[in-house]
């Protein structure tokens, strides 16, 4: 199964980003060629790509749905998922 999670980009380098995933999670090196954003943009994160540009309304509802799914997990399994979802980067 492939996920893509939500994040807002924060600071802008070439083509690459760092991206804000909420909850304390940041991420650098998050590659943006493939969309058209700038930064304050949601994006939609796949293996350290961002896929798609999204408005704020559905990335919240996004990270909803990820809340809900991930309730039962504790802090340390649902950052191991979140990581696994956005892919490479360095970690905040």
């Amino acid at each position: 199964m492939c996920v893509a999670y939500p994040g807002r980009i924060v600071e802008i380098h070439g083509e690459f980003a760092r991206v804000d995933f909420g909850a304390g999670t940041i991420r650098d090196n998050i590659l943006i060629s493939l969309v058209n954003a700038k930064v304050g943009d949601y994006i939609l994160v796949h293996a350290g790509y961002a896929i798609q540009v999204v408005d704020e309304e559905e990335a919240k509802k996004t990270i909803e749905m990820w809340e809900e799914m991930t309730k039962e997990l504790d802090e340390e399994q649902k950052k191991r998922d979140l990581y696994e979802a956005i892919g490479s980067g360095s970690n905040e």
